[in-house]
């Protein structure tokens, strides 16, 4: 399994336009062959930080689901949300691999 962990650095003052384009994106994920662990937004005081962490079983799964960027239509409409808004002032990706209770490389 691979998770993508997505760090945002979000314009708070457009918090719903951000919400709409996760709404999408979560949806999107797991129609197609993800799976969407969810958004994380601020919850207290004033932030400007948002996570998102999606896995897939494989680096050709989710190779596969990238190729759908600027080719899909609803992809290209959820980009549109973050693009029409500005809710997104950058982010970073990262992949990584989860150590999980009963992954069996835990005896090593």
């Amino acid at each position: 399994m691979i998770t993508c962990v997505i760090d945002y650095t979000i314009d708070p003052a457009k918090i719903d336009a951000f919400e709409e384009f996760a709404r999408r994106w979560i949806d999107l994920v797991n129609r197609h062959g993800g799976t969407h662990h969810g958004y994380y937004l601020p919850g207290e005081g004033a932030s400007d930080k948002a996570l998102a962490l999606f896995s897939f079983p494989d680096l050709a799964s989710y190779e596969r689901y990238r190729m759908l960027f600027g080719q899909d239509p609803e992809f290209i409409a959820a980009d549109a949300v973050r693009d029409d808004s500005s809710c997104v002032i950058r982010y970073e990706r990262t992949f990584m691999r989860p150590l999980l209770p009963s992954d069996p490389q835990d005896s090593r």
